[in-house]
């Protein structure tokens, strides 16, 4: 298992490096540094202008040292203007040039600084990772219980009203994606005119004081989505396991309906859905754009679509960084679990 889980490392490890470039080549081409050079410049420069502007801070240098730079391998550029400014990678407003680093890559702790925000992009990526983990902790807390739940009722009795039922439930609700369930929950329970103002507050002001009424609906809505994907899941599972021999033969035994599904069928059937949990992960950490612009929840996906639309490179880079690593490290947890969770599962 120790060999199994260091391989892994490295392969995720060279994964990142490979996925990271990837986005640093598409960010860092020639119309995003021309947008980037007018909108922190003037956005009637000319080519001859924005070319100048580029060179005098660093972007047109080689692809690959400049990503060097960026991962903190290679020194920062510098360089000093014909104004006396002093910029180039490892400069900071308030930081004097002999105070500079020399490398201040992600290597170091330094992610660069963010040309929307004016600050830190390690500051803002923590704090919105911050706003978005505590979403997706309730989203789980609501979703995981409720689907499971639903779909081990289903694949119980197979064909049954009660299974027809739930899952219809199930389809209705991976069908009916988050903005338009988000807008129907508006419209019906925050409404001023035609709404129930059940819910009064905002998820904006959940960031700070998050209550049952400013803060259920966004969860509501993320949950409701992807609950019947792992209903369907657990449903299907279940159905299988229940028409296994060993089901058949405890029942001939006489042992009582429920203690066959509570001890013999209920842990091989959650071994798939195990792994579908465990892939929600990195769907809740890029999936909730949607659902945090609706609700101006100022979390990870609310973030990425602000570091889009302003072309904020070093912002944008972050926020890829972080969402590789967790679809890479959620991966390798659903495989050590799915190893203990089957026994009949080796490793070689």
């Amino acid at each position: 298992m120790g060999l199994f889980i260091l391989r892994r490392f490295g392969v995720m490890l060279l994964t990142a490096l490979c996925l990271t470039f990837v986005v640093f080549f598409l960010t860092n081409l020639y119309p995003n540094l021309e947008k980037l050079a007018k909108t922190q410049g003037n956005q009637r420069m000319s080519d001859e202008q924005v070319e100048t502007w580029l060179e005098n801070r660093g972007y047109r240098q080689p692809m690959l040292v400049k990503y060097g730079q960026w991962l903190g391998v290679m020194p920062g550029f510098t360089n000093t203007l014909d104004d006396g400014q002093f910029v180039g990678t490892c400069a900071r407003p308030g930081v004097a040039p002999e105070d500079t680093p020399k490398f201040c890559g992600v290597l170091q702790g330094e992610w660069g600084y963010s040309t929307v925000f004016k600050d830190d992009v390690g500051g803002i990526v923590s704090k919105r990772l911050g706003n978005t983990g505590y979403l997706m902790f309730w989203v789980l807390v609501l979703m995981v219980p409720s689907a499971l739940i639903v779909g081990i009722l289903a694949g119980m009795r197979e064909g049954s009203v009660l299974d027809r039922s739930l899952s219809t439930f199930s389809i209705i609700t991976t069908a009916t994606p988050e903005y338009v369930s988000g807008v129907i929950f508006i419209a019906i329970f925050t409404s001023s005119t035609v709404g129930l103002k059940w819910f009064k507050g905002t998820a904006t002001q959940a960031m700070d004081n998050p209550t049952f009424e400013n803060f259920f609906l966004p969860v509501l809505t993320i949950a409701l989505y992807g609950m019947g994907y792992i209903a369907r899941m657990t449903r299907a599972s279940m159905t299988e396991v229940m028409t296994a021999q060993y089901i058949r033969t405890a029942r001939l035994k006489g042992v009582s309906f429920p203690t066959i599904v509570m001890k013999h069928a209920l842990r091989n059937a959650l071994i798939a859905p195990f792994t579908v949990i465990m892939l929600q992960f990195p769907w809740l950490l890029n999936g909730v754009v949607i659902v945090e612009t609706l609700f101006n929840y100022k979390g990870f996906g609310w973030a990425l679509v602000q570091a889009a639309g302003n072309n904020d490179i070093q912002l944008l880079l972050a926020i890829s960084v972080v969402s590789v690593f967790v679809v890479l490290l959620t991966q390798l947890i659903s495989d050590i679990g799915y190893v203990y969770l089957n026994p009949r599962i080796r490793i070689s």
